[in-house]
């Protein structure tokens, strides 16, 4: 009797701590993983909007840069983090969902290893050539790809990749078109190759050409989203192209570890909505090039299992196509 009196106490006690620690929250600063290196567009975000939002959150928000096996080290850290609300991270879909897909990447995290929590960016996927390309048209890489199968060099940032699936879309959605996928380590690489000479299209998101088509660089031939970006508001999208299927992107978002205190993930989410819509945050990440896509909550969660449904047929695919 004694033993139940003691734990039906304890069980009170720590319903009466819960709200009183979330009420508290933050007490130190909190990290954000970014689940790649400095300097790329997912870093950028998170520095901006991490910069506004702990003004406003009282504690400094420290953005950490786990990299590695195509973000997988980062998102492995976050899923093992204790889900107490100082340790949030972004997630980048679909390239989280394809790593748990894969089963050669063997990762100990699932879909349900995680807490969304708010997405910050949607960046479109875009097709885009070296200016000097004889590719003038999405329809001259399509006719191409179909009259000479296999020899039209596609590149993509990786290995099932939102850019890697892109590919798979477009040569779904024209029976006889066959590239010859290229996989390279990142976007400064996939530049380099294209600009080089040595890659004849390449498949990527608007923020990561933006400057170079500003500078007359590179041509983007086609945007795959349902409406032109605002970013590229000359570039066709591939639904005004004839293929409304092929819609492809790269969501940033931040998440936090399975099991949170739902008063803590409310707190981040009004702190962090706040910090988005800011002029300083909107005004920073569209200079980059990056189209803000709020999603909160119930929202947010919505996305991420779409995607996740979306990225299991192309992932099964994937792994019957041919690679180099």
């Amino acid at each position: 009797m004694r033993l139940l009196k003691l734990a039906i106490a304890a069980t009170a006690v720590a319903l009466i701590a819960a709200p009183a620690m979330a009420q508290q929250y933050p007490s130190r600063p909190i990290n954000l993983i970014v689940a790649f290196p400095a300097g790329g567009s997912t870093d950028i975000g998170a520095r901006v909007v991490a910069g506004i939002a702990e003004r406003m959150i009282g504690q400094p928000i420290v953005v950490v840069n786990k990299g590695g096996a195509g973000g997988q080290v980062g998102w492995t850290e976050l899923a093992r983090a204790k889900p107490d609300g100082y340790t949030i991270g972004f997630l980048n879909l679909p390239a989280t969902n394809t790593t748990i897909l894969d089963p050669e990447r063997q990762a100990i995290f699932n879909e349900g290893s995680f807490t969304p929590i708010i997405n910050q960016v949607l960046d479109p996927g875009v097709v885009w050539v070296a200016a000097n390309s004889p590719f003038k048209t999405m329809k001259d890489v399509i006719d191409a790809a179909k009259s000479k199968p296999g020899t039209v060099r596609a590149a993509t940032t990786g290995i099932l990749s939102d850019d890697h699936l892109a590919i798979l879309m477009v040569e779904e959605a024209n029976p006889g078109a066959t590239f010859r996928i290229v996989h390279l380590l990142g976007g400064a690489a996939q530049m380099k190759e294209t600009l080089g000479g040595n890659i004849d299209v390449s498949f990527d998101n608007v923020g990561g050409i933006v400057p170079q088509v500003r500078g007359g660089q590179v041509r983007a031939l086609a945007v795959m989203d349902i409406e032109r970006s605002k970013f590229l508001p000359d570039v066709p999208t591939m639904k005004e192209l004839g293929m409304p299927n092929v819609i492809s992107s790269s969501t940033r978002g931040i998440a936090g570890p399975k099991g949170m205190d739902p008063a803590v993930v409310k707190k981040l989410q009004d702190v962090l909505s706040k910090a988005m819509a800011d002029a300083d945050h909107v005004k920073r990440l569209e200079d980059a090039g990056l189209a803000i896509k709020i999603m909160i909550g119930a929202d947010y969660e919505k996305y991420y299992k779409e995607t996740h449904e979306k990225a299991k047929k192309y992932t099964e695919w994937a792994k019957n196509r041919p690679q180099k």
